[in-house]
């Protein structure tokens, strides 16, 4: 007797965790948070700026020297990224298909600026990412570029109005995507409590607010040439 014939419905495969909505949520908070992570240390060794060109450019150097931490931290996190935008593409495919027809009039509710635009401020700060890479690493961003001045870089960079502006609004873009992304990878991986979830919200506005202020204070530094110039 076949298994039609007894009425008996076929075995549906599961789905595979990283299949399901909450693994993709899971994936994007993951890589989310190492790439956070990367961001403040890029931001701590970028501080050097203010230590003078010999201290800047001995980081750099430093950084040249070791390939065999510097390529694996790049590998790592281009798979973050790519893991990232993946999770966050197939999220967006999910939502949509949830609701193929808009709101006749979509008037937000209980969300924040910043996670209403996620999905648009991210494709934002790739863009400034790639440039900001042909600018400072691969010197074809239209800006001078000396191989073994990192810090004459940065400055003639910045001393170009428009350069110093992009730079700002993506930092200010990249703060609103990672205070929001911070406290909402809590929630995501299942940690949510009325007690702390707030203050989990703070420390992430702290967080957030101190990548923005400790970037854009060196493109301020230079147009007002707090930061010693070049010659």
């Amino acid at each position: 007797m076949s298994a039609s014939a007894a009425g008996i419905a076929p075995a549906v495969r599961p789905l595979r965790f990283w299949q399901t909505t909450n693994g993709k949520k899971a994936v994007m908070a993951v890589s989310g948070i190492i790439l956070a992570g990367f961001v403040l240390a890029h931001l701590l060794g970028n501080l050097q700026i203010f230590l003078g060109p010999d201290a800047f450019n001995s980081y750099a150097r430093t950084l040249r020297h070791l390939p065999e931490l510097v390529w694996p931290t790049r590998i790592v996190l281009l798979l973050m990224v790519t893991l990232h935008i993946w999770s966050s593409l197939q999220l967006a495919v999910t939502k949509s298909e949830a609701r193929p027809i808009g709101y006749a009039k979509n008037k937000p509710a209980g969300s924040s600026y910043a996670s209403r635009t996620m999905y648009w401020s991210g494709p934002i700060v790739a863009a400034f990412v790639i440039y900001h890479l042909m600018q400072f690493t691969f010197g074809v961003g239209g800006t001078p570029y000396h191989p073994f001045d990192a810090y004459g870089n940065v400055i003639e960079g910045f001393r170009v109005p428009i350069v110093s502006i992009f730079y700002i609004i993506a930092m200010g873009l990249l703060s609103l995507h990672l205070r929001h992304g911070l406290w909402s990878m809590f929630q995501t991986l299942g940690f949510y409590h009325p007690r702390h979830t707030p203050r989990i919200k703070r420390l992430a506005s702290l967080i957030a607010l101190f990548i923005f202020f400790g970037f854009i204070s060196i493109p301020i530094a230079v147009v007002l040439r707090v930061i010693p110039q070049v010659l």
